[in-house]
């Protein structure tokens, strides 16, 4: 089966967020599983050419004239990634912005050209794809314009995050040569505008997101983003698949990051990290003392609303209890004042603001506990790393978060970690509380860390489901 991946950036060579390291797992579990997979994705300035190959070139039609392109092809772990070759992605510093707070003025046409682009690779090279997968809104035209071209693969849509629709003035659309229905439009007519996203929904064959409770919540009105009603139109053609995780990467029995390795079977590494990070916190060595972590952007999502929000801050109060916690992250500078502020006054608070991945493999081994109180998460990483790692995540009762951890107290045989059933001041404190008495009981700890490191949270898995619909579309 040959699928044809489009994306704006993936693993290994290019990355913003999740959706990379979705689509750089995902294809070479894929191929692993016997599918032919190739990645088409922008060849932005910031790749390393070497390596690849000339594979095409071709004209791509837009608005009065035909645009040049060309495609470069490289061999990465049985997977062939496709760099689209145009001064739209060569001759910028960024994938969506100079700056990730700066979007490209002229995203549209960038974005349009590439979907054109990724159809007409295919009538190009003569690669016959049974299946075109398309990420996230930047691949939204994809759908509309294999059917224009009348190519006969199949697509799928995946939603990595709702929230990101791809939306922009209908000028832009002219400009960029698209004659686009109803299908891509949304708002009042006299301000009507394009959304790619919106487009895709309707278009492709069939639509999948990064987990089963995701894939329920974006059909409420709470959280399907103006939405939530084509999706429950669609609801037979719309499926949660659960992203896995790198065990490559993310390992503790040989984890670049740090050198205390450790195993669910033999958890002294753990032990000798977590004092290490300690002292370098500036925190007691004191194993008594349950260690939490929180590494994410510092922001409403993620939490810090329900966190910093108020005169008498939440976390103020959790700091009163005997615990310590490394905060890394960030964001919203508001926040990242208060959170600072805190710093100040609370010896059991350590935050930084910046991002390091050495900082997060290495808290991410060591803590304890990892708090997630998230408003939403389509999938979430995070809780998966943690629960490799013998770290019980305190986390929001919401998508992935949902699909990956069993609260102890619910089922105490399989139990995972403690989830948040709704994000108020006294629900997560309680939960937090539960968190400290879970730790002093040993027994039930060590069955809890058991319980996470056994998960299988493999892509391995993910891929099996991703071909089970491939096959159905087939």
């Amino acid at each position: 089966m040959n699928i044809l991946m489009v994306t704006s950036e993936t693993v290994p060579f290019s990355k913003s967020g999740g959706l990379a390291d979705v689509v750089g797992a995902l294809s070479p579990a894929l191929v692993k599983s016997g599918a032919k997979v190739r990645v088409f994705m922008p060849m932005y300035s910031f790749i390393d050419s070497k390596g690849f190959r000339k594979s095409s070139a071709f004209t791509v039609p837009m608005l009065s004239h035909e645009e040049e392109v060309s495609t470069l092809s490289k061999h990465v772990d049985g997977v062939e990634y496709v760099g689209l070759v145009h001064p739209y992605f060569t001759e910028r510093k960024g994938i969506y912005g100079d700056t990730s707070f700066t979007p490209y003025a002229d995203n549209y046409p960038r974005f349009a050209l590439f979907a054109k682009a990724a159809v007409l690779y295919l009538k190009a090279t003569g690669w016959k794809a049974d299946i075109i997968h398309c990420h996230d809104w930047t691949a939204g035209l994809v759908p509309h314009y294999a059917d224009k071209e009348r190519i006969k693969a199949k697509t799928i849509f995946t939603i990595h995050n709702l929230a990101y629709q791809g939306d922009f003035s209908r000028y832009d659309a002219v400009l960029a040569g698209d004659r686009l229905d109803s299908d891509f439009l949304s708002g009042e007519s006299a301000s009507e505008r394009v959304n790619m996203l919106k487009g895709s929904l309707l278009t492709s064959d069939r639509i999948t997101t990064v987990s089963p409770t995701y894939a329920k919540e974006i059909q409420t009105e709470r959280f399907g983003c103006a939405m939530d009603g084509i999706l429950r139109s669609r609801s037979s053609d719309l499926q949660g698949i659960l992203n896995g995780m790198d065990y490559h990467e993310w390992n503790p029995m040989h984890d670049k990051a740090f050198s205390e390795h450790f195993s669910k079977s033999n958890l002294s590494g753990k032990a000798m990290l977590k004092k290490r990070i300690q002292t370098e916190h500036g925190f007691d060595a004191d194993d008594s003392i349950p260690l939490f972590a929180m590494i994410s952007r510092i922001a409403d999502q993620k939490g810090y609303a329900e966190l910093l929000g108020g005169n008498s801050p939440l976390l103020e109060e959790i700091l009163h209890e005997r615990i310590q916690m490394i905060i890394i992250g960030t964001g919203d500078k508001h926040y990242e004042e208060k959170l600072l502020d805190l710093d100040s006054r609370y010896p059991n608070l350590s935050v930084r603001i910046a991002f390091s991945n050495k900082a997060a493999h290495e808290t991410e081994g060591a803590a304890d506990f990892f708090l997630m109180p998230s408003r939403y998460e389509p999938c979430g990483l995070n809780q998966m790393y943690s629960l490799h790692y013998g770290t019980l995540p305190v986390a929001h009762r919401t998508g992935g978060l949902a699909d990956t951890i069993i609260d102890v107290d619910e089922d105490p045989e399989n139990g995972n970690g403690i989830l948040i059933n709704e994000l108020s001041t006294a629900c997560i404190l309680e939960r937090i509380k539960r968190a400290v008495g879970l730790y002093s009981d040993a027994k039930a700890l060590a069955k809890a860390r058991k319980n996470a490191m056994t998960a299988d949270l493999s892509w391995t898995r993910s891929a099996q489901e991703y071909l089970k619909l491939y096959r159905e579309l087939g």
